[in-house]
């Protein structure tokens, strides 16, 4: 899945989208998604610091995780 595939299923879902940045960074409290020179992150930004940060080669591994953290958290809001 791609970032604009992903995004089009969170807003299905309706999931909050104060809840995740598909644009990478630092943004407060939200599951983001970023992309390197070489590799794509997936990690939780809280205080300037990301968390559980995991690396993936391609966009859809990516994508794929983040959706799966997110719908993992989903019970919480």
């Amino acid at each position: 899945m791609t970032k604009k595939e992903l995004l089009k299923r969170f807003k299905d879902e309706n999931i909050p989208a104060s809840c995740y940045s598909l644009e990478g960074g630092l943004p407060g409290e939200k599951w983001c998604i970023g992309k390197t020179l070489t590799s794509w992150e997936v990690y939780y930004s809280e205080r300037g610091i990301k968390s559980d940060l995991k690396i993936f080669s391609s966009e859809a591994e990516a994508c794929d995780d983040l959706y799966n953290r997110i719908k993992g958290a989903s019970k919480y809001w």
